[in-house]
Parts: C-alpha cells; structure tokens; sequence
C-alpha cells in the first residue's frame, strides 16, 4: 500500500495511531513502541509480492529487511576495520542494492528486486557510511540503526534524517508535556498535509494540469508547466507534512522538505528551500566531498573549476538517482540543468560584484524572484517528460 496515498491508508494507520496516543498521554510512549510500530508497518507499507523472476516472488518487506541486515554488516566491517580501502569498497557494496534495483529492469525486463523507498533508505545508509568513515560514528545500535533505516513515516520518499540526530530524538525520553507538544505539531501538519496533497495537488491536477497534458502549442506547454510546477510542490510538501507530522507523534522531529521555495531570489537560494533533506544531503555528502579531495591533491589550476565540476558531477548523479528502469535521459538533463544554472548564476553574482549592474531595491528583489521561479518550472517542465513526448512526435 503506498503510504499518504489514499484514505483507507491513513485508515490502517490508526491501529498504530491511537495506541501511540494513548501511550503518551501517560508519558509511556517510548523508543521501544516506536519501534514495534514501525515493524509493524513495514508489512503495511511493503506489503507487495514482489517477482524477483518468473514465477517466483517475494514480499517487499522480507527484502527490505534483507537490505537492512545487508547495510548493517557493512557498517560494522567498516566499524572493525577503518582504512581506506575498507571505506571504498563497503561504500561501493552499500549502493549495489540501489543500482541493481533501479538499472536491472532495463537488463532483464522480467526481473525486478528492490521496495518502496529503497532510493532513501540507501540514502540514510550511506550516511552512516560516510560518518564512520569521518569518525563521527564510532559505535552502532543495532535497533536504532533497524528504525533509522526503517522509520515508517518517511521510509518511501523522505524527508532524509542523519543518524545522529535521528539518535538524539529517539533516545530522548518523553514526558506528558513533551508528548503534547509533539501531538500538537503532529496534528497541525497532517491537516496541512490533507490541504496541499489531496485539496491544492489535487484541484491543480483535475482542473488545471490534465487539460493541458496534450498539445503542442506554446501557450499549452507554457500552462501545463505552471500547472506541473505548482502540482508537484503541493503534493510533494503534502506527503512531506504528513510524514514530518507522523514523526513528531512517535518523538523524532524529522527535518523539514521545504521553506517557501518560490520566494527564493536565485537558483542557489532554490536549493537552500526545496526538498531541503535532499540537496543537503548531495551537498555534504558529494559535493563538499569532491571539493575536499580536489583541493588536497590539487587537480585544478583554476580556482572555480573544482567548484563547478563538483556542482555538475552533484546534479549529475542526482538526475541518475532519478532514473529507473526506463532509463529516461530527461532526469539527467534536469540534474545537467540546474548544474549549469548555479554555475551560470556564480559566475554572474562575482562579476556583478565587481560592476553593481544588478540592484538591490524592492523592485529588483522582485524581478530576482520572477526570474528564478521561471527556471525553475522550465526545469520542472524537462523532469515532467512533457518535452520529451512532445519532441518524440
């Protein structure tokens, strides 16, 4: 069942909901109920018969657990013995799952092996990688390591937690007060969730963007690229809210997916606001890393050229993330497009600096929001697909 999708979904959900309220009413809430509820839900969310081959299949669940204890056997090779060597190759090991899930279909149409958000499980476990290798994990707990990588709330499309300071909640004991102050949160945003995802997304799509799928003409694609644009923040920040509030009742204040993102004054501003757990993530785990090793061993000359390279290798393997077994070029090039735009915009912001040609004022500000959202749903309008069909008639 795919999770915030439907209402007989949040249905199921008040199984582990009410006992979860009842618990913290009297300040028993605990880690270890959090627990039990979320391997409780693994079977709701992974319920799915997956055909591994022909005629054989497999429930998602057991192949999530697989994937659990394959992730953690690594993390504790990697815990045993830390060299370099150690961290390449269980960094490779960690994203095999991952490729073979996503790349095996275009391979052998027939055959399929992964679950439902395998994307960002691989995402949490990768970071308990690169933080043993940086020392900043130097132990791990094998039913907290279970519920980071399997925290039902945000297993299928995030937000993205860091294991310590998903540690730091889900060793926190609640008190009554604290439960209510979750409880409150909690409440709040699965109402705001109900209004982006299934008032806002879904007026957006009947009414607006499905009347404009088809079409050739500039002024349809030009509407059907607002639409999209608008569409896809509702939905999106809607399952966003739903799963932020589901985490809040259960004590882990997971971070937030988006700040307003269509205020942002430039495409860096951008990514500072939309899917926030997301490019943070890419940032310090790949970006600020490729910098690291470029500035040590002093592979470029000039001195923005590292800078750039890292933001188009980034963007690059986050448009491959996207991929699947489709294997669809149009999420590379969405990745490649926003690489060139942030280039593109540091470069104008340094010789902008130099010859004030660009304000400051209100009006400015304006025009700096105007352009940005812009890009943004034409680069929206390229990860649709709306272009490619287009251009393949």
């Amino acid at each position: 069942m795919t999770p915030y999708a439907d209402f007989p979904y949040f249905g199921l959900l008040l199984y582990l909901v009410v006992p979860t309220v009842a618990l913290g009413l009297f300040g028993r809430a605990s880690a270890r109920w959090a627990l039990i509820a979320s391997a409780a839900a693994i079977f709701i969310h992974l319920g799915k018969t997956l055909e591994i081959r022909p005629g054989f299949g497999v429930q998602e669940a057991w192949i999530a657990l697989a994937f659990v204890a394959f992730e953690g056997a690594l993390a504790a090779a990697l815990l045993k013995w830390k060299t370099r060597g150690t961290f390449r190759v269980v960094l490779t090991l960690s994203v095999l799952p991952l490729f073979v899930a996503k790349f095996l279909p275009a391979i052998s149409p027939q055959t399929a092996l992964g679950f439902l958000g395998i994307s960002y499980v691989t995402f949490r476990a990768l970071d308990v990688v690169f933080s043993i290798h940086d020392g900043v994990i130097k132990s791990l707990s094998a039913p907290q390591y279970f519920a980071y990588l399997l925290f039902f709330p945000t297993i299928s499309a995030g937000p993205i937690d860091r294991y310590r300071r998903f540690g730091l909640d889900w060793n926190r004991k609640r008190d009554r007060a604290e439960f209510l102050a979750d409880f409150d949160t909690a409440v709040q945003r699965v109402f705001r969730g109900f209004f982006y995802k299934f008032i806002v997304a879904a007026l957006i799509r009947t009414y607006w963007m499905d009347r404009f799928e088809h079409g050739d003409t500039a002024l349809r694609m030009a509407s059907y690229m607002y639409a999209y644009t608008f569409y896809l923040f509702f939905d999106f920040a809607g399952y966003s809210a739903f799963a932020i509030g589901l985490s809040y009742l259960f004590g882990v204040h997971t971070p937030e997916n988006f700040n307003l993102p269509f205020i942002s004054r430039n495409i860096r501003d951008f990514w500072n606001r939309w899917h926030m757990s997301l490019s943070f993530w890419f940032r310090d785990h790949i970006y600020m890393r490729f910098l690291l090793a470029a500035g040590k061993g002093k592979w470029f000359k000039g001195r923005h050229t590292s800078s750039y390279l890292g933001l188009f290798l980034t963007f690059g393997i986050m448009g491959l993330w996207h991929m699947s077994g489709d294997l669809e070029p149009r999420y590379l090039i969405y990745g490649l497009y926003h690489a060139a735009l942030l280039c593109a915009y540091d470069w104008f912001a340094r010789w902008n600096k130099q010859r004030k040609m660009w304000g400051d004022g209100a009006g400015w500000r304006a025009a700096n929001i105007l352009i940005t959202f812009h890009v943004v749903a034409f680069g929206l309008l390229i990860f649709s697909g709306r272009l490619s069909a287009h251009a393949a008639h």
